[in-house]
C-alpha cells in the first residue's frame, strides 16, 4: 500500500512532511525546496532501491587523468611545432595582411607610423599654430596689404 504524503507550512512558517491525517513524518525544514527535496529522497530510497550505506564522499566527476611523463613530453613538442608553423606561416603572410594584424593588435604603433609619415603638414606642424593678428601684423610691416 502506498503512502500519500504532503507537504505542509505549520504555525512559524516552516514548511513538513505529513501524511493524510496531518501527523508529522519528517521536517521542520527551512524552505519549501527543502522540504520537496527530502519527500523526494524518502520515495526514492524506500522504493527503488534496498537499504545499502551511503558515502558521504564527494564524487569527482571528470577528474583528469595523470599522464605519463613520455605522453607530456611529446604533448609539450607538439606544442612547441605548433607554435614554430603558426609563425612562419605568419612571416609568409602577404604585407597587407601583416598590415590589418598589425593596425589591429597595435593601434599606437599605427598612429605614430601615420604621424611620421604626415611629416610637416599634419595637424602637429608649425603652420596650423600661427596666430593670425600675428601673421597680418607681419605682413603689414612687410607692406604686402
Amino acid at each position: 500500500m502506498t503512502q500519500v504524503l504532503n507537504v505542509t507550512r505549520n504555525d512559524v512558517g516552516q514548511f513538513e512532511i505529513t501524511d493524510l491525517s496531518g501527523k508529522l513524518i519528517e521536517g521542520p525544514f527551512d524552505t519549501n525546496a527543502a522540504a520537496w527535496k527530502a519527500l523526494d529522497r524518502r520515495d526514492n530510497d524506500s522504493a527503488n532501491r534496498p537499504d545499502k550505506p551511503r558515502s558521504s564522499k564527494k564524487v569527482l566527476w571528470g577528474k583528469p587523468e595523470r599522464k605519463s611523463k613520455r605522453a607530456r613530453r611529446k604533448e609539450k613538442r607538439l606544442q612547441e611545432k605548433q607554435e614554430h608553423r603558426m609563425k612562419e606561416n605568419a612571416a609568409k603572410a602577404p604585407t597587407w595582411i601583416r598590415n590589418v594584424a598589425a593596425a589591429k593588435f597595435d593601434p599606437a604603433g599605427v598612429r605614430a607610423y601615420r604621424d611620421a609619415k604626415l611629416g610637416t603638414f599634419g595637424a602637429a606642424s608649425e603652420v596650423r599654430r600661427i596666430d593670425p593678428a600675428e601673421y597680418l601684423a607681419e605682413k603689414a610691416r612687410r607692406g604686402e596689404v
